[in-house]
Formats: C-alpha cells, sequence, structure tokens
C-alpha cells in the first residue's frame, strides 16, 4: 500500500466534526497510561500485530500520540501519529459497527491538528488502505514510489 501526503496548513475545521461526535454521545479523546494494556488487546482484537506494536510505541511518547474514540468507557476506535516514524499518520481502526459516523474523519483530524500543533507542514499517512477516504477527507495525495516505502523491511510485509 503507498503512502499519501496531506497538507497540514490547508486542514478541514475541527471543532464541527467534536461537536458531532458529542452529539452522538462519543468523545476523541488522547490515550492515558494507565488503559496501556486495555488499549493494545483492544487493538490486538481489532487490528493486526503490526499495530499494536506501533501502538506500544506511542505510549513512550509525552503526550500519548494515540488518539480513541470512546462511547463512555467502551473503546469504538484508535488512531496513531509518530508511532513508526516521526510525524506519520497511522495506524487507525474504527469498529466496523461504528463506521459512517465520521468517527474515522474526527480521529484523523485530530491527530493531523496535533501534528500541526508539533509545528510541521505536512503529514505522511502511512501505508493507506481506503484512498478515497483520505482524498476526501483532507486532500491527501499519493506519494509515487512508496510502496512499500519506510515498511520494506517490516517482517509482515510479503515480497
Amino acid at each position: 500500500m503507498p503512502d499519501m501526503l496531506v497538507k497540514l496548513y490547508a486542514l478541514p475545521e475541527l471543532e464541527t466534526i467534536l461537536q458531532q461526535m458529542d452529539g452522538l454521545g462519543l468523545q476523541i479523546r488522547r490515550a492515558m497510561a494507565p488503559d496501556k494494556v486495555r488499549i493494545l488487546a483492544w487493538i490486538g482484537e481489532h487490528s493486526t500485530q503490526g499495530a499494536v506494536g506501533e501502538a506500544d510505541v506511542c505510549f513512550s511518547h509525552t503526550p500519548i500520540s494515540l488518539f480513541l474514540a470512546t462511547r463512555g468507557s467502551e473503546i469504538l476506535g484508535f488512531a496513531c501519529y509518530n508511532a513508526t516514524a516521526p510525524n506519520f499518520f497511522g495506524p487507525t481502526r474504527v469498529l466496523e459497527a461504528e463506521q459512517g459516523k465520521g468517527i474515522g474523519k474526527a480521529l484523523l483530524l485530530k491527530s493531523l491538528y496535533a501534528l500541526k500543533d508539533q509545528g510541521y507542514g505536512y503529514a505522511i499517512i502511512g501505508g493507506v488502505g481506503p484512498v478515497q477516504f483520505y482524498e476526501k477527507c483532507v486532500g491527501a495525495t499519493l506519494i509515487e514510489g512508496s510502496k512499500p516505502g519506510i515498511y520494506k523491511d517490516y517482517l509482515g510485509v510479503k515480497p
């Protein structure tokens, strides 16, 4: 899967999507260290082992570079940034039953705004799956020759 580039200086507004989540009774929140084991177990159940490894790295950052979508204490989705490499977004996942509500977009924007707040002008979405989603949500563009990119030595990638 190729990487995509996002202009952080041209992101859609964040507050509207966060208000939409609030209206649905959902919160987009930064992960907390005491929840690490539970979060990594959830990611292992609903995503890949590679995603667990990347998410684990997020807990070594201050602030933690992982956002959650929650309904009360129920985890509905997650998004990482600065995991495999600085200035990279991903991995991310939203439960299938919760998709189509804007949760993925909210997690994406919250993460990209965090990167923007760190001073980056651009961000890289690593190894994207849903290209059209990222094009539509944040105007991301494909990076030519980026497959497998930084993941070329990942043991989970088949030649």
